[in-house]
């Protein structure tokens, strides 16, 4: 099993910049594919970014350009530094992590372990 923290979250203005930090403990080795979701209010949850194994990335339209997501394996953490931020990016962003699927590829229903959330605000 893997815990899942987030921290990093906060308010801020249109136009700036936040990062966010998912430290990882327990069976870590099982990290093959972790990302970020975000849930705004009365809407579903949607992926932001994923990252592989091998490092691939994959992001949202709506943040391609804007987010990056990278993790550092030797203190176990994944990150997501966003910049340029709209109001619409006002969500509670999570973290998960869990295991490749088919073909190596990462897969939302197999994300296992899940964070807490952390709200993100962005005034207009």
């Amino acid at each position: 099993q893997v815990q899942l923290v987030e921290s990093g979250g906060g308010s801020v203005q249109a136009g700036g910049s936040l990062s966010l930090s998912c430290a990882a403990s327990g069976d870590t080795g099982s990290l093959n594919c972790m990302a970020w979701f975000r849930q705004a209010p009365g809407k579903e949850r949607e992926g932001v970014a994923v990252i592989g194994n091998s490092g691939t990335t994959t992001y949202a339209d709506s943040v391609k350009g804007r987010f990056t997501i990278s993790k550092d394996n030797v203190k176990n953490t994944l990150y997501l530094q966003m910049s340029n931020l709209k109001p619409e990016d006002t969500a509670v962003y999570t973290c998960a992590a869990g295991p490749e699927g088919p073909g190596g590829y990462c897969y939302t229903r197999l994300y296992n372990s899940w964070g807490q959330g952390t709200q993100v605000t962005v005034s207009s």
